[in-house]
C-alpha cells in the first residue's frame, strides 16, 4: 500500500462554518458516519461507520503510516476528523507527533498526508471541489445535492412532532437519502482522485509539501486566548453599546439611531446628505458638521466599531485547552501563494497605538466600565485597539514576535536591480528619505532637514511600486495626508524617473509574458523564467515555486492597447477571465517572493513554536531563555536561492500580542 485517498462525513452539533474542525470535532456528540477510501487507485470503498461497519485494520494502521500518503480534498479536516475519533474509539492505532508539544500531541502528524485542494491552487485553479470538477470538464461531477444531505445527516434537527420529537435525523429515518449521502460520499473520493490524475504533469514540488506540512503543525499548535478578558470584553461592549444608544436616542429622538434609514433621515434635516453611513464618509461629514450634530456623528463612529465580531470569533473557536486552532488557510491566495485567514482572521486586526495598553487591558480584564468610560473618550475604540493583547503565550512562556522590514521594497529592488535602494537597505538608511531625497534632488532626513518631504516620499513609496498612477496616490489616502491633486501626477513621474530599473522591469516582465503566450517558447527576465505549458503560463520564481495563469490570452483592451487576460477566480468569487499587464505581473511575483522567504524562515526556525503569522510576521511561543537576535539574525539571512538580497528582521518579546 502507497497511497489512500479519503473522504469521509461527520456530525457534529457545533457549526463547523464558525468554530473551525478542531473545535467542531471536540464535541461529545461529534461522531464518524462515513468513511470513503481507495487504495492505491483501486476500487473506491464505503465504509458505513453510522450503521457499525467496521473500518478495515489495514487502513487504520496505514492512517499513521509515514510511508503511506494520504490525500483528499482540504484533507486537514480529514486529518483532524479522523485524529479524534482514532484518540476516541480506536487508541490503538492513534500515534501523533513525534516533538514534545503538548499543543499538538491530540493530532494525527501531518507529514505524510497531501491535499488535492493545495494541488488546485498551486495550478491556477479554484479550490472547492464542485468548481475544479467544473473547470476541469470532469464527467462526473461532485453530487450538487450534497449541501442538503449535509444538512439533514451532519447537523442537528429541530425536534417537531412530526419528526417525533428527534434531535438528529439518522440513516433509518430515510433510507433513500442515506443512500444517496454514501453515493455523494464515494463520488467526493473519485473527484479527488480525478483531480491528482489531470494534474500529474504538474506536480507540487516537494518543498512545498514541506510548507504545507509546517503550516498543518502551526494550525495544530494554535494560539492561546485569555479567556476572561474575551468574556469580559464582550460584556463591557454590550455596556457601552446601550450606552451609546441611549445618547443617541436622547439626542436625535430616533427609535432606532443605529437604523442607517433613519439617521440619514435626521442628517438631511439637518442639511447633511450623504449615500453612506461607513467610517470614511462620517469622517469626512465631521470636518464641516455643525456642533449639534459632531456629537452624533462621533456616536455613530463608536456603535459602528465591530470590535465585538473578533472576540466572539475567538469563543467560538477556542478549544477545551484554551487555544485557537486552524487559522490559517494555506495557498489561499493562489495568485501568489500567500497564506489566508480564517475564523479569528489575524491578518485584518486592527492596529494598537494607545500608550498605556497593559493598564487599558488590564481595566477590560477587571470588567471596570466605569472606569473605562471614564479615562477613555470611546471605550469601543479601546476594546479595538485591545482584540491583539486577547493572545497569550502558555504559562511559563513568552512571545517574540519579528518581521521583515520593508520586504516587499526589497524584494522589487533586487529583482529589478535598482542598485542604489539596494545600498539603502544595505546601509540601514531610511528608504522613504532617501526616495524623497532623489525624488525632490535635495537632503531629506527624517527629523532634520526638510523633514516633511519625507511624507510624499513614503506615499509614493507604498503606492508606486507597482505601475500604480494618481489614482493609486489616492487611494492610498494622499489628499487625506496633505497632498494637493495638482502634486499627484508630478509625484508619480518624479518617483518612476527616480527608479529607472523598476519601471523598465514592470515592461520587461510585460513583454516577457506575451511572448511566452504568443510565441510559445521559454522567456527570462533576470532570474524569472516564462513558460507556456499545455495552456498554462507559468511563471518560476527564484526559490523554485511556480505561479500559474490558466488559459492566458494576449487580446485588445477597452484602451485600445494589447492586454494579457487568464481565468481565475474574480472578485466576485466566480471562475471568470482576469485581465492583467507587466506591473500587475510583478505585484504578483514581488508577493510570491515575499511569501516564499517567510516559509524559509518558518523552515528554519520549525524547531521554534510558531504559533502565528501575519502578513510578513512570525509569532512564536517560547521558552524565556531564547533570544530575540537570534530569531531576527535567522530570519535575516539570504535564502540560497536568492543570494545577496538586503534582508532585515525586527522584534520585540511580549506577555500578550500586539504591534511595536
Amino acid at each position: 500500500m502507497k497511497q489512500i485517498d479519503i473522504d469521509i462525513e461527520t456530525a457534529s452539533d457545533i457549526d463547523l462554518a464558525k468554530s473551525g474542525v478542531y473545535h467542531y470535532s471536540e464535541s461529545e456528540n461529534f461522531r464518524l458516519l462515513l468513511f470513503g477510501y481507495s487504495v492505491d487507485g483501486g476500487p473506491i470503498n464505503v465504509i458505513d461507520v453510522a450503521q457499525g461497519e467496521e473500518i478495515p485494520e489495514e487502513i487504520l494502521k496505514a492512517l499513521t503510516n509515514n510511508a503511506v500518503i494520504k490525500t483528499g480534498h482540504n484533507v486537514s479536516f480529514e486529518r483532524i476528523c479522523l485524529s479524534v475519533w482514532l484518540r476516541r474509539n480506536r487508541p490503538q492505532y492513534f500515534r501523533g507527533y513525534r516533538q514534545d508539544d503538548e499543543a499538538v500531541r491530540n493530532y494525527l502528524d501531518p507529514s505524510s498526508w497531501r491535499c488535492t485542494m493545495v494541488m488546485a491552487a498551486y495550478n491556477g485553479l479554484p479550490l472547492g471541489l464542485e468548481k475544479v470538477g467544473a473547470v476541469l470538464g470532469f464527467e462526473e461531477q461532485k453530487l450538487k445535492e450534497g449541501k442538503d444531505l449535509i444538512k439533514y445527516f451532519c447537523c442537528p434537527c429541530k425536534p417537531t412532532k412530526v419528526n417525533g420529537s428527534r434531535t438528529w435525523n439518522l440513516p433509518e429515518h430515510d433510507p433513500v437519502k442515506w443512500e444517496l449521502f454514501k453515493k455523494y460520499n464515494k463520488r467526493d473520493v473519485q473527484v479527488e482522485m480525478q483531480i491528482q490524475d489531470r494534474l500529474k504533469n504538474f506536480p507540487v514540488p516537494d518543498s512545498l509539501w514541506d510548507e504545507y506540512h509546517i503550516d498543518q503543525e502551526i494550525n495544530d499548535r494554535g494560539i492561546m486566548i485569555d479567556r476572561k478578558m474575551v468574556e469580559q470584553a464582550m460584556r463591557i461592549d454590550s455596556l457601552s453599546r446601550t450606552n451609546l444608544m441611549d445618547r443617541m436616542q436622547q439626542k436625535t429622538g430616533l427609535d432606532n439611531p443605529n437604523s442607517v434609514i433613519q439617521l440619514k433621515d435626521y442628517l438631511s434635516d439637518y442639511g447633511l446628505e450623504t449615500e453612506s453611513l461607513g467610517k470614511r464618509d462620517v469622517t469626512a461629514m465631521l470636518k464641516t458638521a455643525a456642533d449639534n450634530i459632531v456629537e452624533v456623528l462621533s456616536l455613530r463612529l463608536q456603535l459602528a466599531k465591530s470590535s465585538v465580531r473578533k472576540y466572539e470569533a475567538m469563543q467560538n473557536a477556542v478549544c477545551e485547552d484554551g487555544r485557537c486552532r486552524g487559522m490559517y488557510f494555506f495557498y489561499g491566495a493562489n495568485r501568489s501563494g500567500r497564506w489566508s485567514g480564517r475564523l479569528v482572521q489575524l491578518q485584518n486586526l486592527p492596529q494598537n497605538h494607545m500608550d498605556d495598553l497593559e493598564q487599558a487591558r488590564d481595566l477590560v480584564k477587571a470588567g471596570d466600565y466605569e472606569m473605562l468610560d471614564m479615562l477613555y473618550d470611546s471605550v469601543p475604540g479601546v476594546l479595538s485597539e485591545l482584540i491583539r493583547t486577547a493572545f497569550i503565550p502558555r504559562p511559563g512562556y513568552k512571545f517574540i514576535v519579528s518581521d521583515f522590514s520593508a520586504i516587499e521594497a526589497r524584494v522589487l529592488s533586487y529583482l529589478a536591480g535598482e542598485k542604489w535602494r539596494q545600498e539603502v537597505f544595505h546601509n540601514g538608511r531610511d528608504i522613504y528619505c532617501e526616495s524623497a531625497s532623489r525624488m525632490f534632488g535635495i537632503p531629506v532626513e527624517k527629523h532634520g532637514r526638510n523633514a516633511h518631504l519625507r511624507q510624499k516620499g513614503k506615499i509614493a513609496e507604498l503606492a508606486l511600486g507597482y505601475g500604480g498612477s494618481a489614482g493609486a496616490l489616492r487611494a492610498m489616502g494622499a489628499l487625506d495626508m496633505g497632498l494637493t491633486e495638482d502634486e499627484l501626477q508630478p509625484l508619480v513621474s518624479m518617483w518612476r524617473e527616480s527608479n529607472p530599473n523598476i519601471t523598465a522591469f514592470w515592461w520587461a516582465v510585460d513583454e516577457a509574458v506575451k511572448n511566452a503566450i504568443q510565441l510559445r517558447i521559454p522567456q527570462k527576465v533576470g532570474n524569472l523564467q516564462f513558460e507556456m505549458v499545455k495552456g498554462v503560463l507559468f511563471i518560476s520564481l527564484p526559490s523554485g515555486r511556480k505561479l500559474a495563469y490558466v488559459k492566458p490570452r494576449v487580446e485588445m483592451n477597452k484602451f485600445g492597447g494589447e492586454s494579457v487576460t487568464y481565468m481565475g477566480i474574480d472578485g466576485q468569487k466566480k471562475w471568470n477571465r482576469i485581465e492583467s499587464y507587466g506591473p500587475k505581473f510583478v505585484e504578483n511575483i514581488v508577493q510570491a517572493v515575499s511569501r516564499d522567504i517567510l516559509a524559509c524562515s518558518m523552515r528554519a526556525l520549525s524547531e521554534q513554536f510558531i504559533c502565528g503569522h501575519v502578513h510578513d510576521e512570525l509569532i512564536i511561543e517560547c521558552e524565556m531563555g531564547v533570544s530575540l537576535d537570534d530569531i531576527c539574525y535567522q530570519m535575516g539571512k539570504s535564502p540560497t536561492w536568492l543570494p545577496g538580497i538586503e534582508l532585515k528582521a525586527d522584534g520585540y518579546e511580549c506577555m500578550f500580542y500586539k504591534k511595536e
